[in-house]
């Protein structure tokens, strides 16, 4: 007998039926034996239904009401669950977040957990009971409802994986599991029977959109088993595990996966004055106005005199950015020459066999020469190679570096 924390997203209960068949699913679990806690996401789009609702009232609601507006979403489905495994003879409870212990900050619309009661979950389970949570949400010390932010029941699926100590979570989405890159620009990809933790940090935090950031760093930081699903068709999905385990293959790839992102703008900050402290007095205002910077590169001019300063921001926050250059950083500084660019992409290259395989960057930078792509940015770490490029050129230079890497289905892969 194994206890599993399963996590479906908003597709997998968009409808009456589909939540009919997660409850086929928990119960062939339950049939088997095992202990199953259940964690849901609200319907496909009543998330945003919700918040519309609330934009109609009120265009500038406050965080603590519009928690307690969005978390009904989940509630709904945690419920419809209990309801679904009941007509099926299981024996199954739903609750809020805070009805099991989820104890968040309270820091309204992005909580982050503080910790978790498992007393009450675990009485149910060994009750033989399937235990169905609203993901998403949690309670501060006051008691006030609180949401972990957009995609954060899959934080809550692997946090309460790590209290209870369960033998794997598993997160059930759209896809079955995690592919070398999206299949909708290269259909080529493939599906990864395996990815290492820290690899799939760096594709998340790259622009992969199958797992939460803070879900993949819970799983890394408490050796939680984490597993990507279908919802809708079965398969071994892809299984996140240590990078020590990993290393106990034979050979490591070289890249496992290519990420990219057009989400991001670029600026440039020309011919700004060269003196300690230069980068400080540019990203401090840019940080007090809590905007989050990404590539950064600065080059000195041969004299010293004077410095360009690049970097790169989310594309909805370029317009403040500029502001706050225009009115406070180029007064302060004393002069420079601003240029901005929302039309960039952002692709990277994602693999712990980059450290101990050499080349892996001359030749990402060869691949897209002979596709005629100009390279704007690089940044680089132990794992991962990024590359700025424009944005018309993006899914080309995806699907090039896909094949030369050795990516494809049925390839492969050479240094």
């Amino acid at each position: 007998m194994a206890l599993y924390v399963q996590k479906f997203g908003g597709t997998s209960v968009g409808s009456v039926e589909r939540i009919k068949a997660v409850a086929d699913k928990v119960k062939r679990f339950r049939d088997e034996g095992h202990q199953v806690v259940v964690v849901v996401s609200a319907m496909s789009g009543e998330t945003n239904r919700l918040i519309d609702l609330a934009s109609q009232i009120n265009d500038e609601p406050t965080p603590r009401e519009m928690d307690m507006l969005v978390s009904t979403g989940e509630q709904v489905t945690s419920s419809l669950l209990a309801l679904a495994l009941h007509k099926l003879g299981v024996a199954a409870t739903s609750y809020t977040g805070g009805q099991v212990g989820i104890q968040t900050d309270s820091a309204h619309t992005k909580a982050r957990i503080q910790r978790i009661e498992t007393d009450d979950i675990q009485a149910d389970l060994d009750d033989g009971q399937v235990v169905v949570v609203a993901g998403f949400q949690g309670v501060d010390d006051e008691g006030n409802i609180t949401t972990l932010g957009r995609g954060g029941s899959d934080t809550t699926g692997v946090a309460l994986a790590a209290a209870l100590k369960a033998d794997e979570c598993q997160i059930y989405t759209d896809v079955d599991g995690v592919y070398t890159t999206d299949p909708r620009v290269c259909s080529k990809a493939r599906r990864l029977s395996g990815i290492t933790v820290e690899e799939m940090l760096e594709l998340a935090s790259l622009g992969s959109k199958v797992l939460q950031i803070r879900a993949v760093e819970f799983a890394g930081k408490y050796n939680v088993p984490l597993r990507v699903l279908s919802s809708f068709e079965d398969g071994p999905g892809t299984l996140i595990v240590a990078e020590e385990e990993e290393e106990a293959s034979m050979e490591e790839p070289l890249i496992s996966g290519i990420a990219f992102t057009s989400s991001e703008a670029k600026l440039t900050l020309l011919n700004t004055p060269d003196v300690p402290g230069v980068a400080s007095k540019i990203l401090g205002p840019i940080a007090d106005a809590n905007i989050e910077i990404d590539m950064i590169v600065q080059n000195v001019a041969p004299a010293g005199d004077y410095t360009d300063f690049t970097f790169t921001v989310a594309k909805n926050d370029f317009k403040q950015t500029r502001s706050i250059l225009q009115d406070q950083v180029i007064p302060a500084l004393g002069g420079g020459e601003l240029r901005g660019d929302e039309n960039i992409a952002k692709v990277s290259l994602v693999g712990v066999g980059m450290r101990s395989h050499a080349g892996v960057a001359s030749k990402m930078f060869r691949v897209l020469a002979d596709e005629n792509i100009n390279i704007r940015m690089v940044s680089t770490s132990e794992i991962k190679i990024s590359v700025v490029i424009d944005e018309k050129q993006m899914e080309l230079a995806v699907r090039a570096l896909h094949t030369a890497f050795g990516l494809d289905k049925d390839s492969i892969q050479s240094e």
